[in-house]
């Protein structure tokens, strides 16, 4: 792996944070997620002409910029550490490739362009269970045929259920908590179709503007700069992401490292920022005639936390540019236990200020303790990553049957 970065990613970066540092104060992010849309459209537009950031992991034929996941990561690390409010997650890493991997060519040519110019926006809705689940991060995802279709609703109960209709589809059930979902342009539901015994998993195509029976409520989370919402889905017409007698098998999971990977970069950059702001209050805050940052105890601590966030950017990293299921899981696992560990540690050095609602401080600490509650838990992310790479294979390294390898994560 060669870590130096080329003039173009470098490009990349620069434009982006230049672009945040003028637009994406963290006065305007508050006021951003007050809006209907909960996040700034304006920006978005802006966003999407230069540096083109929904495109940026879309092919050249379908108007992307034709670069690749580590590119993405690296802009998604950018805006964590503003942690602006944008549909680029739910759209680029999710919706995009699960389109591009799934779609038919009609499907791929009439979305990925209009995703790709920013003029629409996706996500994915995932009926039981959580986002990582549905992705192959925590569990068997949708590949494992003993576990198909737990994380879109099977059995009689919740769920969405699918049945043809004619020549179509219909969609019923709905989803608790769902990514950007009062804003997003076009949905990918996960239902099940077919019979108990001949039950399947598919994708669904909607889209709220012309699909009448939707129902979309913006929810309260704790980090208002990560919307969700519950879809409700009435009787409402849809179209099979593929073509007709597909089904969804191991592309969420392969899709899944890429998520992983892009929300380990942004947890990255958040805690980065977060590190940034608490050494510069160090530097200032006084107290017994000196600067606390100049305490022995205080610098070890910082220190601590200088290595730690290192470290975690460096498993990001290697995550967008391998690929590898089990590098993005751990490098998830270890951003997401890094920003929480940095966002309390900056809540606490702060003193006071750090949990006022006027301080950014408090801000920080909120998207990494919902981060970890919606991506994680770090246990499950690191165990799914060991079993991922065969790390409890009861084959030991010799090939004899019983013997187990002793393995220190």
């Amino acid at each position: 792996m060669d870590a130096a970065f080329s003039d173009e990613q470098e490009e990349i970066r620069r434009t982006l944070r230049e672009v945040l540092a003028k637009h994406a104060a963290m006065s305007e992010v508050r006021a951003a997620v007050l809006t209907p849309a909960g996040h700034d459209t304006d920006l978005w537009r802006r966003l999407a002409e230069r540096p083109g950031l929904p495109g940026l992991a879309v092919e050249r034929q379908y108007g992307g910029a034709g670069c690749g996941l580590l590119e993405l990561a690296l802009a998604c690390e950018e805006t964590g550490r503003v942690l602006l409010p944008s549909p680029l997650l739910a759209t680029s890493a999710v919706t995009v490739p699960l389109i591009a991997a799934l779609g038919t060519r009609e499907q791929r040519g009439d979305l990925l362009p209009r995703l790709a110019s920013g003029e629409l926006t996706g996500t994915l809705v995932v009926p039981r269970g959580t986002l990582p689940a549905a992705l192959g991060l925590t569990g068997p995802g949708p590949g494992d045929r003993s576990r198909d279709g737990d994380w879109a609703g099977g059995g009689r109960a919740g769920g969405v259920q699918a049945r043809r209709s004619g020549d179509g589809w219909r969609l019923y059930g709905e989803a608790p908590q769902v990514l950007d979902g009062h804003s997003a342009g076009l949905l990918l539901v996960a239902a099940r179709t077919g019979g108990y015994a001949d039950a399947r998993t598919l994708l669904f195509v909607v889209r709220p503007a012309t699909s009448s029976g939707v129902t979309r409520t913006r929810l309260t989370s704790l980090d208002e700069t990560r919307p969700q919402a519950r879809v409700e889905l009435r009787d409402v017409e849809a179209e099979p992401l593929g073509p007709p007698g597909s089904r969804v098998r191991g592309e969420p999971a392969e899709v899944g490292a890429g998520v992983a990977a892009v929300l380990a970069a942004e947890a990255v950059g958040a805690a980065d920022r977060a590190l940034e702001r608490t050494v510069g209050y160090a530097r200032v805050r006084e107290q017994f005639g000196r600067p606390i940052g100049s305490f022995q105890a205080v610098k070890h601590r910082l220190a601590d936390l200088y290595v730690a966030v290192e470290a975690a950017r460096s498993a990001a990293y290697y995550a967008a540019w391998s690929g590898r299921p089990a590098a993005a899981g751990l490098a998830l696992a270890q951003a997401l236990e890094t920003a929480r560990r940095v966002s309390g540690e900056a809540v606490q050095l702060h003193g006071g200020i750090g949990v006022t609602w006027e301080h950014e401080a408090q801000l920080y600490f909120k998207r990494a303790a919902s981060d970890e509650l919606l991506f994680g838990p770090v246990d499950r992310l690191r165990a799914r990553a060991a079993e991922t790479a065969g790390l409890f294979d009861t084959t030991g390294s010799f090939g004899v049957p019983g013997e187990r390898e002793t393995v220190v994560l």
